[in-house]
């Protein structure tokens, strides 16, 4: 479900690959049998080519890696949550615009 910039986040590296990340990250927790969450993947691929190099863009299976998805209270789906410096700085619940998270994520790099 993934293209080739969008990484798989899972319990076992989200510390390494989201957390201690050095620029910032866009998390789309997903589940397979979520019809809004395969309807959002589009975007997802779109921003991650749009940001590869800037920002990581990648995707948390909620049914696979329950607890990353308990640490950071997902209780809808899709969630994205953008974090930079290892902290949440900007959450998305639902479908969300591509120009708004790509707003939010321009935000993050300029500042």
């Amino acid at each position: 479900m993934a293209s080739q910039n969008v990484v798989e986040f899972t319990d076992a590296n989200f510390e390494t690959e989201v957390l201690k990340s050095s620029q910032p990250v866009l998390v789309d927790f997903w589940a397979e049998w979520c019809t809004p969450c395969r309807m959002l993947a589009p975007t997802i691929d779109a921003l991650a080519a749009e940001f590869a190099g800037k920002a990581r863009i990648g995707k948390v299976d909620t049914d696979s890696n329950r607890g990353v998805s308990m640490k950071f209270g997902i209780t809808a789906i899709p969630t994205l949550i953008l974090f930079k410096g290892g902290q949440p700085a900007r959450k998305f619940v639902g479908l969300a615009k591509k120009d708004d998270i790509a707003a939010a994520i321009n935000a993050l790099l300029a500042g």
